[in-house]
């Protein structure tokens, strides 16, 4: 492995290299250029030299800092999108995201695209126009997919919980029972607000009403344990960049043969040619053959391959014990310091994304602000229903580790010392 004065260097000679080899083909003897062409605009020419990055510890929401071995894969050569040696990558990332959402059954693949572009694909293609959806809304997650849904004519119905809160079985069932609707939308780990759901006996329930269940795992898949097929999902999509710690751009998705014979079998087009699911699945091998639909994601692809490797080195197991160990440990130190979880109930608290209720009178802000300035390290504050009410703290993939959450907690008690919170 390089070390970071070598890379330097190298980079630097490469540069350097690159600027005698430019220089020579500018000086050479013009050809073939049209003279009557416009004289080129120098006003916007840039950017010039290597690009710097400041190092940060992301301990918010999301995106978590990404393993070294995933950063690493991003700089293999490239591949061609139909190349043979692609093609095997696909087919590893698909056997991972298999693991990773515990599926025999199911069909897996990647969209291009971060976890809203998993989100709309699930919506635009699961959802004909007219179709009754209800949406489990408890935060920011259920307020956009209900407006997806309305987007793509679907027929929302919002069953609300408070922020905080998660559904019950009973108010499900009662919401299904009712509305017998095409699909119901739930968020395993509603990251605004830092709630869990509880999936156990939906999938079934939903299967004796011929509701198809959708569920939201962008902030929870490989940190919180998920039986796609155990617990009757249909339908799930998920995010890169969070408990896989590799970069935004790439969204797990998972579908049961029923989501699967339901979009082949719509009356209308998916209205989205970009996510429709039979011809991205096309690509990915889903009806026995491979047929072009869009330039893969390359280089990203690269890093999802190494973190579903890492995923599966580790044990999903081991995984999902280590992230919750790092949750207990995170509040021991907390309530050391008085502060107390957003979330009431035990049983509803994600232990991925923490919400921590900001205490009266305090300036969460300036919590925020000291914790980057001084540690380089990202805590976040709240969103949509939360903002100004909750810091929220992620502890995923890279970054569920003892050592960084225990900078966390420093942070926290300078930030809270700072305000005469603490002694």
């Amino acid at each position: 492995m390089l070390r970071v004065g070598a890379w330097r260097r190298a980079i630097s000679g490469l540069t350097k290299a690159q600027e005698r080899a430019f220089g020579a083909a500018a000086t050479a003897p013009a050809q073939g250029l049209d003279a009557s062409l416009p004289e080129i605009s120098e006003n916007h020419k840039g950017p010039v030299g290597v690009l710097q990055v400041p190092s940060r510890l992301l301990m918010g929401p999301g995106p978590a800092n990404a393993y070294p071995r995933v950063l690493a894969a991003q700089s293999l050569p490239l591949l061609g999108h139909m190349h043979p040696p692609f093609f095997k990558i696909m087919d590893e990332i698909q056997e991972g995201l298999k693991y990773l959402f515990q599926t025999d059954l199911g069909n897996t693949l990647l969209i291009s695209g971060t976890g809203h572009a998993g989100m709309e694909a699930c919506i635009a293609n699961c959802i004909e126009p007219g179709e009754k959806i209800v949406v489990g809304n408890n935060g920011i997650w259920g307020m956009r997919v209900a407006d997806l849904a309305q987007r793509y004519g679907g027929n929302v119905v919002e069953l609300k919980q408070a922020p905080g809160k998660s559904f019950s079985y009973k108010e499900l069932k009662a919401a299904i029972e009712k509305n017998k609707p095409a699909a119901l939308f739930l968020c395993q780990g509603e990251s605004s607000t830092g709630v869990y759901q509880n999936l156990e006996g939906i999938g079934e329930l939903c299967q004796k009403n011929g509701t198809l269940l959708i569920v939201d795992t962008v902030c929870s898949l490989g940190g919180v344990p998920f039986f796609a097929d155990a617990w009757g999902i249909d339908c799930s999509y998920s995010g890169s960049q969070k408990c896989l710690s590799a970069p935004p751009g790439a969204a797990p998705l998972f579908l049961n043969q029923r989501t699967l014979e339901k979009i082949q079998n719509r009356k209308t087009k998916v209205a989205t040619y970009n996510l429709d699911l039979n011809l991205v699945g096309d690509y990915w091998g889903l009806f026995g053959k491979r047929w072009y639909h869009h330039t893969g994601m390359v280089s990203t692809w690269y890093a999802m391959r190494e973190a579903l490797a890492i995923s599966s080195e580790e044990g999903l197991k081991e995984q999902w014990q280590r992230h919750e160990n790092m949750h207990h440990m995170l509040w021991d130190g907390l309530k050391s310091m008085g502060l107390k979880s957003f979330v009431e109930n035990d049983s509803e608290r994600l232990i991925t994304v923490n919400t921590i209720t900001v205490p009266e009178g305090l300036d969460w802000a300036a919590v925020i602000k000291n914790a980057m300035d001084k540690y380089s390290l990202e805590i976040s504050g709240g969103l949509g229903g939360t903002a100004g009410k909750v810091w929220r703290v992620g502890l995923m993939g890279y970054n569920a580790q003892p050592a960084k959450v225990e900078l966390v907690l420093a942070a926290f008690r300078d930030g809270l010392k700072q305000q005469g919170k603490l002694k």
